[in-house]
């Protein structure tokens, strides 16, 4: 709908109308506004009633379009909810070599442990409305893909883009949480909340865990640690098929202590229902902020009589100039 900011100006219009009503004033005057006469010094014709009509009605025209938008019309759209206050969530994903171990099982089909991550994570983003989200991918090194935001589509496609061995196929943990703190101190205003998955130990990267566990904690950053891997799976040997621990590299020690200092808590992710239900258990530790606040978007809408305004002034003013070039084309044909 259509709205005027400065309704008060409306009572404007009949300006013109005053001034011509004045005492004094001469009863021939012809338009309600004094428009800048450019012919003068040139030739001048007797002008017929139509054409002062005419001049009037382009100058009506002008005033009123320039009361308008003197008065600030605007368009007020639909309301739009927002939240009242978001929680920033940050997650940080391991893409090491070791995360192509394929220990992991989606309705029976074996997949490797990034694979089981984005199957479950996407779901998990999605329902995050009113969250804002952003996303670390990690490796030798730490690296943002995706700043906090309240596009979750984006973020999921940024997750589903990206590769094992990406940046390297050490296990920088240290760096990543390092770097969520540094996004989370442009965001002071909610609550802040780290993700971390992985599937090994610190290896890589210039800041040690412990570092940035006290970073996390000078920041009031909540970090919850999963650790992904089975605890066994069936390998070929030289001597026939054995069992081995797949997740024997998990630092699960570092893990616990980075979440507990934190206020956050360590999760085992050993399959996808594991890991399922742990994003159940954030949901309730975490829950998403259900009080929010309408917003009507607002455009101005001044610049269109405004427009209008000068149109028609300018065209009042050619009037003249072109009546008066007719006027010497004729008299030059006799």
């Amino acid at each position: 709908m259509i709205e005027f900011l400065w309704i008060w100006a409306f009572a404007f219009l009949p300006l013109p109308l005053l001034i011509r009503l004045l005492p004094g004033k001469n009863n021939q005057q012809e338009a309600a506004l004094m428009v800048p006469q450019l012919t003068s010094g040139m030739q001048t014709v007797d002008k017929p009633a139509s054409k002062s009509r005419l001049t009037l009605f382009l100058a009506t025209l002008a005033w009123l379009s320039l009361v308008i938008a003197a008065a600030r019309p605007q368009w007020l759209g639909d309301p739009v909810s927002i939240p009242s206050e978001g929680r920033d969530l940050m997650i940080a994903v391991d893409l090491s070599g070791s995360m192509e171990m394929e220990d992991m099982s989606i309705n029976g089909r074996t997949v490797n442990r990034l694979q089981m991550i984005k199957y479950v994570l996407n779901d998990f983003i999605e329902r995050r409305v009113g969250d804002r989200i952003g996303l670390i991918l990690f490796g030798d090194t730490a690296y943002l893909q995706a700043p906090l935001t309240y596009d979750r589509e984006t973020v999921k496609t940024l997750l589903n883009e990206s590769l094992i061995k990406l940046v390297g196929e050490r296990t920088a943990i240290g760096d990543a949480v390092g770097l969520a703190v540094k996004r989370f101190r442009l965001k002071e205003d909610s609550n802040r909340v780290l993700i971390l998955l992985t599937d090994g130990q610190n290896t890589a990267g210039n800041l040690e865990p412990a570092q940035a566990q006290e970073l996390a904690v000078a920041e009031g950053i909540t970090v919850y640690t999963i650790g992904v891997g089975a605890d066994q799976m069936m390998a070929r040997g030289l001597f026939g098929n054995r069992r081995i621990n797949p997740s024997a590299e998990l630092d699960e020690s570092m893990l616990t202590e980075l979440a507990d200092a934190t206020g956050g808590q360590y999760f085992r992710a050993r399959d996808v229902q594991e890991l399922e239900s742990i994003y159940a258990t954030l949901d309730e530790l975490e829950p998403i902020e259900r009080e929010s606040r309408q917003m009507r978007p607002l455009k101005a809408l001044f610049y269109y009589p405004l427009a209008f305004a000068l149109f028609t002034t300018v065209l009042m003013a050619l009037i003249p100039l072109i009546r008066n070039l007719l006027f010497s084309l004729r008299g030059a044909s006799r």
